[in-house]
């Protein structure tokens, strides 16, 4: 009997080791893992650079209070907030917590220009924002909230992306509009580009802040930001996953104008921000920001697609759609998505299934046109399994 608080319904197999798109069970089975920690190991397994990195900051400072300068902090901060939107970076451990930060810097933006009544949020059916208690109520599907009453209030959900409902919800206590990008629990639901525009311009024209989660998207879709190809400019914007590359690691990038209210004493976190989570960081965007890595991320994307696609056409009775962007891809299925994974398994692949019956598929942004070949296959002969 374990010892593990059951939270989980874990799969009967544990791993030894891992190198780039694969992992490698006890009994020495290699299986192509496009799981990769839920979006997580962005460069895949044991990236060399990763390595050195952890490395050479564990030889030196592992953690040390934000009560002092972090050199190592700094130098993440200034270049997220040089190739992004952001003028200011709040650094995280988790997804859930650069959720929480989100919620906290926009209520306390309102109250600090003497509009303390402006704190509620409007957030859209089928998001997923964390396991929090505010992040749980903020997406409010009742299977994560079950059992976790009372209910944490300050939310007003509408149906996806319904910009008729937002407008109608507004009231003179809405604050801001918080959305993912790319719905990821969800069910890999893009938000179309004229919505994220539509949205801006709700949220300017009602005093409104927008909030872009990018938690699980972002770098995944061959920009810094999935929203990036909207032209617009949100004002905060949780990330956490793919940033630390597999280290725990979440930020929250805000603009100047938003950040007023966040003085010393308003937020806080004990490992936040730490030498050992930032040197890491750091080493992921060394990656990132290599000069044609995001573009190649694009055209991977693209190669990735057009296969997924022709499986579609091939079996339509299984594969209803193709989601995504970029190396965030999804199948809506039109059988059973546990059943599916199942079968990928047995064929030594690994994904992991979402809302509407999607199965969600995470290459790291390394992987080559043969492991996505691999991939490809692999869908092909469980879909002639399934027909």
């Amino acid at each position: 009997m374990s010892s593990v608080l059951g939270t989980y319904a874990r799969k009967n197999i544990s791993f030894t080791k891992g190198k780039g798109s694969y992992l490698y069970a006890e009994n020495g089975d290699k299986y192509l893992d496009f799981v990769q920690g839920i979006a997580t190991n962005i460069l895949g397994h044991c990236h060399e650079h990763l390595i050195e990195a952890i490395q050479k900051q564990s030889k030196k400072l592992w953690h040390i209070s934000n009560a002092f300068i972090i050199p190592e902090q700094e130098r993440l901060a200034k270049r997220l907030a040089d190739n992004t939107f952001a003028d200011f970076i709040c650094f995280q451990n988790s997804g859930t917590e650069a959720t929480e930060a989100s919620i906290k810097i926009a209520r306390k933006y309102f109250h600090k220009i003497g509009k303390p009544e402006k704190n509620r949020i409007i957030t859209f059916k089928g998001a997923f924002h964390g396991r929090t208690l505010a992040a749980l109520f903020a997406a409010n599907n009742p299977k994560h909230t079950e059992g976790f009453g009372p209910k944490v209030d300050g939310f007003d959900q509408v149906p996806f992306a319904d910009h008729d409902a937002i407008k109608k919800k507004i009231s003179k206590h809405t604050a801001a509009i918080m959305i993912e990008t790319i719905m990821g629990e969800g069910g890999i639901k893009v938000v179309p580009e004229f919505c994220i525009k539509g949205l801006r311009k709700i949220c300017d024209e009602n005093d409104l802040l927008l909030i872009l989660d990018e938690v699980q998207c972002a770098y995944r879709t061959g920009n810094f930001f999935a929203f990036e190809e909207s032209g617009i400019i949100p004002d905060i914007v949780p990330i956490a996953k793919g940033i630390g590359g597999g280290f725990p690691l979440g930020a929250c990038l805000v603009t100047k104008k938003v950040s007023i209210g966040m003085t010393a004493g308003t937020h806080g976190s004990t490992f936040g921000g730490n030498p050992l989570a930032m040197a890491i960081g750091n080493a992921v965007l060394d990656i990132i920001l290599e000069k044609d890595f995001l573009e190649n991320v694009k055209k991977k994307g693209k190669y990735f697609d057009e296969g997924l696609k022709k499986i579609k056409d091939q079996y339509p009775k299984i594969v209803e759609e193709v989601r995504g962007i970029g190396l965030i891809k999804g199948l809506k299925l039109l059988v059973d998505n546990a059943n599916f994974m199942k079968k990928l398994m047995d064929h030594k692949m690994l994904t992991v299934k979402a809302e509407e019956n999607v199965i969600r598929l995470f290459p790291p942004l390394t992987v080559n046109n043969n492991e996505l070949d691999e991939a490809i296959e692999k869908i092909q002969k469980v879909c002639k399994e399934m027909s």
